[in-house]
């Protein structure tokens, strides 16, 4: 077998980090935070994909309440809602204690985060240091105020007889071959379909990549806007190629929808986590189970710019300052990302979350299937929604506002063209980037 340089490393890192994780790998947690007493708990999160996830995550809050006599209270909200909701708890001083939100959110109120670098710096340097992606989006003037808990990876999702039914014996690894099997598949009625819709993960990440993937970017280095460019042109008029192969309706669609549509067989080819995989894999049904069979994953295809250009989903553990009991917080926060309950949550998921701690690569859901394996590495591949500038309000702000997707959907669809949509976000963008 030939080894690359990057399977030597992920090699030699997953060897070090099986020795780190397997330390107290059945030994309870030991706690560095003393709850307070009586204390209680409510988190939000958002709901499942992958039951799972949520399966192993219910565990191991009960655990946690057998070991501390603390209670949670966990509420799930529509991916779409968790964001506003984090917000006007953040606004009014009440609510949830913890919120898993998403992406750069905390720097949108960073003022009424409890302050979580003293938790960051043990787990950091117990699981072999954070990634250096979720280090940018945790921290904030030198100080966590937010842990990410993990990467819901994104990649391509594939029906494999279909691809090769219309020509192609593996997946393109180029923007222009991808264009070309878009095109071939619409022409088999086997269409790919990606969200146009406000759709907080698929629709940010796959329009960000088309965007970063041509050279196009929000922001410069300095936090200028720059958006309306000739690489975003570029951009937007490849989207107008490849909006025609899409099976119809995409501009509406939210998270859900195309998880749906591949499932029922209406799509070949989308942009989504593990979670179609896993929803075909544990079916019910004789024809989803050999549907799980034919689908395949790769990574996003290289544009222009010659390098990978991903957006994956960070999600966060946000600790509000209204809380009246934060050592209870951090304890429940520590106890969720040790590795006797962090280990069997992301096994139980089949990957769906990937680590933002370095030792978990070792993990051996991403080689327990190949299939999963794409996932493993969306924290070392991933660029942060605010490229190339710095994260902060400005940012989380224009993520929020879903100017990227909203920008790619006018241009695509023919609402506006490219310059009249590129300018349009120039405009919104400004509003959010004020000197």
């Amino acid at each position: 077998m030939n080894m690359t340089r990057r399977d030597f490393l992920a090699t030699a890192a997953a060897a070090a980090a099986t020795s780190a994780i397997g330390v107290n790998a059945f030994a309870a947690t030991e706690l560095r935070y003393k709850p307070e007493a009586g204390a209680t708990l409510r988190l939000l999160r958002w709901k499942r994909f992958v039951q799972g996830d949520e399966d192993l995550w219910m565990e191991n809050t009960k655990k946690f309440t057998e070991q501390t006599g603390v209670q949670v209270r966990i509420d799930s909200e529509g991916w779409e809602d968790v964001r506003p909701k984090a917000a006007v708890a953040a606004n009014i001083g009440s609510g949830p204690d913890l919120i898993l939100g998403w992406f750069d959110d905390p720097h949108q109120y960073p003022d009424k985060l409890v302050d979580l670098t003293d938790l960051a710096d043990y787990l950091g340097g117990k699981y072999g240091g954070w990634y250096d992606v979720c280090k940018r989006y945790g921290t904030r003037n030198n100080r966590w105020i937010a842990l990410p808990m993990g990467v819901v990876g994104n990649a391509m999702v594939y029906r494999e007889s279909h691809v090769k039914a219309a020509g192609f014996d593996t997946f393109p690894k180029d923007t222009a071959g991808f264009l070309k099997l878009c095109q071939a598949l619409k022409a088999k009625g086997t269409p790919s379909g990606f969200a146009l819709g406000k759709a907080v993960g698929d629709g940010n990440n796959w329009a960000h990549w088309l965007l970063w993937s041509h050279g196009g970017r929000m922001v410069d280095e300095k936090g200028k806007v720059v958006i309306n460019s000739p690489e975003t042109i570029a951009a937007l008029e490849y989207a107008k190629q490849l909006y025609p192969t899409f099976v119809p309706g995409t501009l509406s669609w939210q998270d859900p929808s195309n998880n749906k549509a591949f499932i029922d067989g209406q799509i070949s080819l989308t942009a989504n986590g593990i979670s179609v995989y896993y929803s075909a894999k544990t079916s019910k049904e004789p024809k989803i189970q050999e549907l799980a069979k034919d689908i395949q994953h790769a990574h996003f295809p290289i544009g222009p710019v010659g390098k990978p250009t991903e957006l994956m989903q960070i999600t966060q553990m946000m600790l509000f300052k209204h809380t009246k009991f934060p050592n209870a917080a951090k304890a429940y926060i520590q106890f969720m990302m040790e590795a006797d309950q962090f280990n069997p949550w992301m096994q139980a998921a089949i990957g769906y979350v990937s680590q933002p701690l370095k030792a978990y690569e070792a993990n051996p859901v991403w080689t327990a299937d190949p299939k999963h394996t794409v996932y493993r590495d969306a924290a070392v591949l991933m660029l942060d929604n605010g490229y190339s500038g710095p994260l902060g309000q400005a940012s989380a702000a224009a993520m929020a506002d879903y100017i990227v997707v909203d920008m790619v959907a006018e241009a695509a669809s023919g609402s506006k063209t490219p310059k009249q949509a590129a300018e349009r976000a120039q405009q919104r963008a400004e509003r959010h980037y004020k000197a």
